[in-house]
């Protein structure tokens, strides 16, 4: 529920954006090939049962985009994440940080745009029953470990979210008129894109996910004391250096949802509790 609702926070596509996803639908031959241009953005949700050439693209002659390049400027989500054979997720590793899928086949290469969001759902272990004290699971530790150890850790090192969602409970179903709706927070969400976008623009980028190390640690370098518990993580071995910059890019993002022009010590502190949050509660 969550994931399908992700779509519904991002503001349409401008103008060059609505054609690049436009062009890469119209080359799939499905039911649904755009006639108009595409202002939504895509939301892929494909079976666990998929193949490589599914995901990635493929198919005899030249070939074409798979799921990741349709959700291009959208969102990839895989449910059931640990039921993917790992080469299908591990071949998403390419896209995560080029924005890029370059697949080879003897008729020839492609080279399709791949730049999306990618959200993975896992159960806690194969039961699923061990979330919270995990007094009804059934699995050995050394099945949980194999089950989720099916996600590699270099996958999961690209992943800046990790969260473990606890089990509903009734007290739950009765809060009514608490949260928040779809439009209020895509309203927080068109502001935090416009604040990068007027802060990124110099610098030729549009969006906190596609700004360079080299940028982190230059241009929109952070003072010392602000990044010294990321720092601490780093030379600890907690953090590798994609890790690294992949924290400071989500405390900008923090920063900008609240309407701050740079991230503070706090900010630091979510984003990397946001990382290490699933770790933390295994």
């Amino acid at each position: 529920m969550l994931a399908e609702r992700l779509p519904g926070l991002l503001p349409d596509l401008a103008d060059n954006e609505a054609m690049e996803v436009t062009a890469i639908h119209s080359l799939c031959a499905l039911p649904t090939a755009a006639v108009q241009l595409l202002r939504r953005p895509p939301f892929e949700n494909p079976h666990h049962s998929a193949t490589a050439a599914a995901i990635i693209g493929g198919g005899s002659g030249l070939p074409r985009p798979g799921a990741a390049s349709r959700a291009h400027r959208g969102v990839l989500f895989l449910d059931e994440a640990p039921e993917y054979e790992r080469r299908v997720l591990d071949a998403l590793r390419q896209p995560l940080e080029s924005g890029e899928l370059v697949i080879h086949r003897s008729a020839g290469t492609a080279a399709y745009p791949a730049r999306f969001q990618l959200v993975l759902a896992a159960n806690p272990c194969p039961c699923g029953k061990a979330s919270g004290k995990g007094l009804d699971c059934t699995c050995t530790p050394m099945m949980r470990r194999r089950y989720l150890a099916r996600m590699s850790g270099p996958l999961l090192d690209r992943v800046d979210i990790q969260l473990q969602v606890e089990r509903v409970s009734l007290a739950d179903f009765g809060r009514t008129g608490a949260e928040e709706d779809t439009p209020a927070i895509a309203v927080r969400v068109r502001g935090a894109r416009e604040r990068q976008l007027l802060r990124l623009r110099p610098l030729g980028l549009e969006t906190n996910s596609q700004v360079p190390g080299r940028v982190l640690r230059g241009a929109l370098r952070l003072s010392s004391p602000t990044t010294r518990i990321l720092d601490h993580s780093l030379e600890r071995g907690v953090l590798t250096a994609r890790g690294y910059d992949r924290v400071l890019r989500l405390a900008w993002t923090l920063a900008d949802l609240a309407g701050r022009d740079y991230p503070d010590h706090d900010d630091i502190g979510q984003a990397l509790g946001l990382r290490q949050a699933a770790s933390a509660a295994a």
